[in-house]
């Protein structure tokens, strides 16, 4: 990875750059945009499998009524072994390509792979992003305000090539990593066309993004999509991520909505901002329940802080919440079936196919601040992560607590930005 970030910069840069400092966007509120979300591996509309799929050891090591204006597009679910995350589709430039997109609540920044991919395009379903093609495509200059929220919007400061474009790196938990240059073209999402749509034009572009052609951060920054279309449609998004299709549910669909809409019964929780990053959406994980009560740790088991991201599939949990549920689950299964050695960073693993497994996987419920609550049914508590191996889907972590995607499936999770809080319903998808 050093070695392409390295020749990559070295072909492309001169000089850094200072830039200003970030702009506001306004947050007003008005209509719904409302589009499928896909497994990245998955279902009829999923991508088209160009050599084979990556196993799933890859993808974890590192790891209804609608407004009347909505647009509201079906979903089919891809298979739920190695998934890590969701996408949906996205038009841009003049004339409009269409690319797939991972949809990420823990990032900010949007990029997409572009031609001519000067270093390196991981492969992808369909065509690259041809900036050649598009008379409405422009690269931005290191001058720009921009460029300079780069800085914010990535963790990394921007850089400059010697014709003085904006250069923005962007980075992931999953060492996993986008380098290009920072764009604005015609943005066609669902009914909704954004011209100077704010991107990222990726030439070096490396890690575990499936078969997509690059992601859309909807973190709170400035620079995000939710950001970009907040004029319009307010700062607030909702979604449903669907299981797979080894639980029978073939027919699944999955949705994103972005803009205001009501709050379809679900139970809020305060969005908290004191943490060290300010795009992430962070909420208060107040106590964990197993089979009806809680889990045998204190108050300050829970004092790690812990966002919600749809980006991971694995939640991760404190050192001390993970080894009392693990403790507990264990005892409960083994007596009915054999442990199966760890697979990767999951060590609570049996021997079984997920419907036996379930039959015996006791309930689990996740208690937030304010009484807001996710009852986990046991395809949010298990995965079958090889042919006759089941693993619970939880991991310790000894930073940051992650409220993953496996954890989201079937609920409508509403990001409510304006008003500071998260809130979860029942029943969003299946």
């Amino acid at each position: 990875m050093v070695l392409l970030v390295s020749l990559f910069l070295y072909l492309l840069l001169s000089r850094t750059s200072s830039c200003r400092e970030i702009q506001e966007v306004d947050q007003l509120s008005h209509p719904v945009l409302h589009l499928p979300l896909y497994h990245v591996r998955g279902g009829s509309h999923s991508f088209q499998a160009l050599d084979s799929d990556p196993p799933f050891l890859e993808t974890i090591v590192f790891d209804e009524n609608i407004d009347e204006k909505s647009v509201n597009v079906s979903l089919n679910p891809g298979i739920p072994i190695g998934i890590s995350n969701y996408y949906t589709k996205i038009g841009l430039g003049t004339p409009t390509t269409y690319h797939n997109v991972i949809i990420d609540t823990g990032s900010s920044f949007s990029w997409v792979q572009c031609e001519p991919c000067l270093v390196y395009c991981h492969p992808q379903a369909g065509s690259h992003f041809n900036p050649f093609a598009s008379r409405t495509y422009q690269k931005l200059s290191c001058g720009t305000s921009q460029c300079s929220s780069l800085k914010v919007a990535t963790l990394h400061s921007p850089l400059c090539t010697a014709s003085n474009t904006c250069i923005y790196s962007a980075t992931y938990g999953d060492q996993s990593f986008s380098i290009g240059y920072l764009s604005k073209d015609l943005l066609k999402f669902g009914s909704e066309s954004l011209p100077g749509f704010l991107f990222g034009c990726g030439q070096d572009n490396n890690g575990l993004f499936g078969k997509s052609a690059g992601l859309i951060g909807l973190g709170k920054d400035g620079l995000s999509m939710l950001s970009q279309l907040s004029t319009k449609y307010g700062r607030v998004f909702s979604y449903g991520l669907p299981t797979s299709t080894f639980l029978g549910n073939s027919g699944s669909r999955g949705f994103l909505s972005i803009g205001t809409s009501s709050n379809f019964g679900s139970k809020f929780t305060p969005m908290l901002d004191e943490y060290r990053d300010s795009s992430l959406y962070y909420v208060k994980l107040s106590a964990i329940y197993l089979s009806g009560k809680p889990l045998a740790v204190g108050s300050s088991a829970y004092r790690s802080p812990t966002i919600i991201d749809s980006g991971t599939t694995i939640s991760r949990s404190s050192a001390r919440v993970y080894s009392a549920l693990k403790k507990e689950c264990v005892d409960i299964v083994s007596t009915k079936f054999k442990i199966a050695p760890s697979f990767s960073i999951l060590d609570a693993c049996f021997h079984g196919t997920f419907d036996q497994i379930s039959t015996a996987i006791p309930s689990v419920e996740l208690i937030f601040q304010g009484g807001a609550d996710l009852k986990l049914a046991p395809h949010n508590i298990i995965i079958e992560v090889e042919k006759g191996t089941t693993c619970l889907a939880f991991a310790s972590s000894s930073g940051m607590v992650i409220i993953g995607n496996t954890q989201q499936h079937t609920f409508r999770i509403t990001y409510d930005v304006a008003s500071s809080k998260i809130g979860f319903a029942a029943g969003g998808c299946r």
